[in-house]
């Protein structure tokens, strides 16, 4: 395989990027659910012909589908050899979250890049479905025991064979959603997707030639393990433990450890969840596909700077134990694994705190807080809204956290409330920040926010909470102080309620009228508080984000100096 020089590298390391992007943003714009269209919960990448490991991916997608898309090719892979019928033009599709990671409403579709009659690579595109069946609109069901009760469960099949839909796959999806506009606009978003892929591909290798993309990909891996061992290297020696706890699994109200020990030799880490709980009943249950991927964003997250090439994972050693909920054995349900996964980055960073404190910030918010209100309209089509929602980031070194971002699992974005004002019958009669919510510190955490929703339909509407942060509040480090809880509650004839699990909760009757409302965690805090100037605590108390009860609290009465 021919060398390449450096300068060629870094403008076919762009190009490639930009192939990535530019399938992103195609999706982007042809989608119908706003998940995808607004929220850009949806990513694409290319990936090794071989190995399935990622090769590219692109900036605007989620960095957890880095990792698992990358097991979701493997899977495609393999079965393709156990088939042997592998061809240009085919295109595999499955949601199966025990195979490619995620939770089941991620729709994940594969399709072989062939040059000159040869597999060049695989190019993937994956999106969340606002709606794949099951017991719950939207999917995120908190009580379910088993993937059955969560959505309809699809195995790798092929969708094209040779370029030619197969139309009774298609007939399939349409008939298990309570959307099949949606599913339908959304399919052929991806597919576009695909279509331009392979369009650049052919673009890009005809003016380079196979041999060079090749050559700068097997590069791009190596520099990638390079920058990695290099960036250990720099860190000390030694081996660090932390835990945090899952509010339950949604069946039983029993807290669920996740353990971690850290360990860093030279220019290698060691990952070890062992210690975490047995695999649990209900949907915080993640396979181990995505457990794996937790550990690549985590990482993410502390080297920024890496780029999003497998060849970041080749240092690192992830060992999760058999039979924990982190590897969680086909059929346990997994929809909530959002909360999970944010959970894994928690700790993570806990860890490293003790390591390398610079190098990280404080625990977020630690909860999508996925929310679905569904019903039927006047005329009998059903009607789904499902959203995640946002809360306040931890302080780090350098400043206080991000207040109502959303979580960092992802770079996606919170749909607008006008968005979802517009495709449904509900009023937000609050859209707030949460005051008294970050956690104190020298550099504080971000605020949360308050949310409250009101349905706005004759025929009423049912309301389905996936949460977390309910018992367990978002950490500080390097003595910062813990953020505020997460607050669920809902309108009923005789007042407002709170769910029984504190952050779960399924079939919540509405009636027009009534709402619910979060009050979502903060971040912790960075540093001892004692350390924040009287200044910056009087700028808060003056702009409402700390109250001065709060601020007497935590600061204590200094920081009326401040004001004068």
């Amino acid at each position: 395989m021919s060398e390449i020089d450096p300068i060629t590298l870094s403008v076919l390391a762009g190009r490639m990027e930009q192939i990535a992007d530019e399938m992103d943003a195609t999706l982007f714009r042809a989608a119908f659910n706003p998940i995808i269209a607004e929220a850009h919960d949806a990513s694409h990448g290319l990936y090794h012909a071989v190995s399935g490991d990622t090769l590219v991916q692109g900036k605007s997608g989620l960095p957890i589908f880095v990792g698992v898309m990358s097991f979701a090719v493997k899977a495609v892979i393999e079965k393709a050899a156990r088939d042997g019928d592998l061809a240009d033009g085919d295109i595999y599709i499955f949601n199966d979250a025990h195979i490619g990671g995620t939770h089941l409403s991620d729709m994940r579709l594969v399709r072989p890049y062939f040059r000159d009659g040869k597999l060049f690579c695989y190019l993937a595109s994956v999106g969340h479905w606002h709606d794949v069946g099951g017991a719950v609109p939207g999917n995120y069901n908190p009580g379910a025991t088993d993937v059955f009760q969560e959505a309809f469960n699809l195995p790798p099949v092929k969708l094209a064979r040779k370029g030619e839909l197969n139309q009774d796959i298609i007939d399939i999806l349409l008939r298990n959603t309570r959307l099949p506009q949606s599913v339908m606009g959304d399919l052929n978003g991806q597919l576009g997707a695909l279509d331009l892929g392979i369009k650049r591909m052919d673009e890009l290798l005809d003016e380079y030639g196979a041999d060079t993309i090749s050559a700068a990909l097997e590069a791009l891996g190596h520099r990638a393990e390079a920058l990695m061992r290099s960036e250990l290297a720099d860190l000390p020696d030694g081996r660090w433990e932390a835990e945090d706890f899952l509010d339950n699994d949604g069946i039983t109200d029993d807290p669920l450890k996740i353990r971690i020990a850290l360990k860093i030799n030279g220019d290698r880490l060691a990952l070890d969840f062992t210690g975490s709980s047995p695999q649990c009943a209900g949907p915080v249950n993640i396979a181990l596909p995505t457990a794996v991927a937790t550990a690549y964003v985590a990482i993410k997250h502390v080297f920024p700077a890496l780029p999003a090439n497998a060849g970041v994972m080749r240092p690192i050693d992830v060992t999760v134990p058999e039979g924990s909920l982190l590897a969680a054995q086909f059929p346990a349900p997994t929809g909530g694994y959002t909360e999970t996964i944010l959970r894994m980055i928690d700790v993570v960073f806990s860890a490293f705190a003790q390591a390398a404190p610079d190098r990280v910030v404080a625990n977020a918010y630690g909860t999508i807080n996925a929310l679905s209100i569904a019903g039927k309209r006047q005329n009998g089509q059903p009607w789904v809204m499902f959203s995640f929602y946002g809360g306040g980031h931890g302080g780090s070194v350098e400043t206080d956290g991000l207040n109502h971002g959303n979580a960092p699992i992802s770079t996606a974005t919170i749909p607008p409330l006008e968005i979802l004002e517009a495709a449904y019958p509900v009023m937000f009669r609050k859209w707030a920040l949460r005051p008294d919510s970050a956690g104190a510190g020298a550099h504080r955490g971000g605020l949360g926010a308050i949310y409250e929703i009101e349905v706005l339909e004759e025929n009423g509407a049912e309301a389905f909470l996936f949460g977390e942060r309910g018992r367990f509040a978002p950490k500080g480090i390097a003595g910062g102080g813990d953020a505020a809880r997460n607050v669920f509650e809902f309108e009923q004839d005789d007042g407002w309620q709170k769910p029984p699990l504190a952050s779960k909760m399924r079939g919540i009757k509405l009636r027009a009228g009534q709402s619910v409302r979060l009050e979502t965690p903060g971040g912790g805090g960075y540093g001892p508080a004692a350390e924040r100037s009287a200044r910056s605590v009087a700028r808060d108390v003056a702009r409402g984000l700390v109250s001065e009860a709060q601020a007497d609290v935590l600061y204590g009465t200094r920081w009326r100096e401040g004001s004068a």
